[in-house]
Parts: structure tokens; C-alpha cells; sequence
């Protein structure tokens, strides 16, 4: 399902998560790691080297690094160097449109100023642009990519398709269940209107968005299928039902419904990939 397998690295500690789940990954479909590190002009390594050659070798250092790592367990792998052109996610994303990269992984932590590929920065910026799946793992979290189950919400939208598409196709791919989630957000039921019957259409469109998905995961031979229905704030549903019933991976949408905009990035996917205790992997709807 994945042919190569980009991390791109600083050597922070949310980046040595990345590492980790990318070469899980990259096991997990016997597919090529490319291992980058973008060079910034104002970065400051470990060892506060401030002459440019001293942080270029730096930073062939802490990429040579994975690269040994991937090659011990067994994996083909490359290691680049990047020029800083443009921002950095932009960067990133480039080498990843020349390279034939299918998927993405990044470390992140909900705390900024501890590395320039955290959540809230670099992470962030790739993963709002990226039109190939990214991959989210806090730094303090092990990604287990034997899991038995993944989760997908969804509202029904072009965009949480996609995303619904690839999860049916990874849980196909890996034998896994697959959950999918539909959360009735409370929160947006309009003041002027009768709560009752919105709340009915709600809840029926949500009957049909996870219909959709069913059929879907039952076409594709999924072993395990689950629907559900839950309201309340979008995001902290799908982060409780994460934690609850031992979910390995979020799969999930970058936009959702024009002006609602539930599943925007910027809001619940946002919030669910900076909260989860659970790796998140982001899906963009293709052009």
C-alpha cells in the first residue's frame, strides 16, 4: 500500500517519534524510507554550532543516523540533505512530489518551541498542504502498526470519504477492523431553529455518511466493521472513542462540509491530532 515512506528529521525528540513509527511503517509494507532534513538558516543545533558547514554536517549526521537505523532493521533506505527553499514544509513537500513518496510520517508534541517539526509549525504547515496521507505520532506515544482496529469519522463529505476510502483500504491491506464514527455536533444546531427536528436531520444524515462507509468497508472484505453514532463536541467524541475501545489509528479528512466546516483542519482534525493518544494519518481529498 506504501511504496516509500518519507520522515523528515531535526533531531528533536518529536522527530525520533516520527522515526520510530516511519520505520514501523515502512516494515509494517516492506517500503522504502527516505530520511530528510531541511536546513534552516536559523537553526540552532544541539551543540550550538553556528558556522554553516558545522550545522550542514550536522544535519548529515542526525539524517545518517536513520539511515543506519533502517538499514539494521533491515530496510532500503536514503538519507538528503535539503536546502531551505521557500518554507520548509514547502520544501518537504516538494521533495516528496519528485521522490514518488506516497506517505508522510512526522513526530509532533502539543507544546511548541521544542523543535521545529512540531505540531503548531512545520507538522502542521505539511500536513494542511500535503496531498499524500501524513502521519501524526506524539513523541510520547509507541506506534503499534500490528493494530487491530482503525477508527474514521465521518460527516459525509467528499473530503471524509477519502478519508473513509483509505482507511477501508488500509484495514483491507492489514487485516485490521474498522470503526467508523459519526458525531452529531450539538454545538452547531442554528439558535432560531426547532432543536428537535435539526437534531432528527442530523442524525439521519449521519445514518447515511456511515451507511456509505459500511458499504464500502463491505465490498473491500474488511474483516470487522463497527458504526457508530455519538453527539457532542466533534472532537473530544472522537478522541474518547479513540481512547475507549483501544483504536490503533485515526484516519481522518482535511475539510468537511462547506460552511460547517467540522472536519476543517484548523478545527477537529486539528484538535484530534494535537490531543490524541492515538497516531492520526491525515488524508487529503485528491484534486
Amino acid at each position: 500500500m506504501y511504496d516509500r515512506i518519507l520522515v523528515p528529521t531535526d533531531g528533536s525528540d518529536a522527530a525520533a517519534a516520527g522515526v520510530e513509527a516511519a520505520l514501523a511503517l515502512a516494515r509494517r509494507f516492506d517500503a522504502e524510507l527516505s530520511v530528510v532534513h531541511v536546513l534552516d538558516p536559523n537553526e540552532h543545533p544541539p551543540d550550538d554550532a553556528e558556522d554553516p558547514e558545522e550545522v550542514t554536517q550536522w544535519g548529515n549526521e542526525v539524517v545518517d543516523e536513520v539511515v543506519e537505523m533502517a538499514t539494521h532493521a533491515g530496510l532500503e533506505a536514503t538519507g538528503d540533505v535539503l536546502e531551505h527553499e521557500g518554507s520548509i514544509p514547502e520544501t518537504i513537500l516538494a521533495y516528496a512530489a519528485t521522490h514518488d513518496v506516497d506517505c508522510i510520517v512526522m513526530g509532533t508534541t502539543g507544546r511548541t518551541g521544542l523543535g521545529r517539526y512540531v505540531l503548531g509549525s512545520v507538522a502542521e504547515q505539511t500536513v494542511r498542504a500535503s496531498p499524500v496521507p501524513v502521519v501524526t505520532v506524539h513523541e510520547d506515544i509507541t506506534f503499534d502498526t500490528e493494530f487491530e482496529s482503525i477508527l474514521v469519522p465521518t460527516d459525509g463529505s467528499d473530503h471524509a470519504l477519502a478519508a473513509a476510502d483509505h482507511a477501508v483500504d488500509l484495514a483491507a491491506a492489514t487485516g485490521a477492523g474498522l470503526d467508523i464514527l459519526h458525531v452529531v455536533d450539538i454545538g452547531a444546531l442554528p439558535g432560531s431553529a426547532d432543536p428537535t427536528s435539526v437534531l432528527d436531520a442530523l442524525e439521519e444524515a449521519g445514518e447515511r455518511a456511515l451507511n456509505d462507509v459500511i458499504d464500502r468497508a463491505t465490498e473491500a472484505d474488511v474483516p470487522t466493521v463497527e458504526a457508530s453514532v455519538m453527539s457532542g463536541s466533534p472532537y473530544r467524541a472522537i478522541v474518547k472513542y479513540a481512547e475507549e475501545n483501544d483504536v490503533g489509528l485515526v484516519v481522518m479528512g482535511t475539510h468537511g462540509r462547506t460552511g460547517l466546516d467540522r472536519y476543517f483542519l484548523g478545527s477537529v482534525t486539528e484538535r484530534v491530532v494535537r490531543r490524541s493518544d492515538v497516531p492520526v494519518l491525515v488524508v487529503s481529498k485528491p484534486d
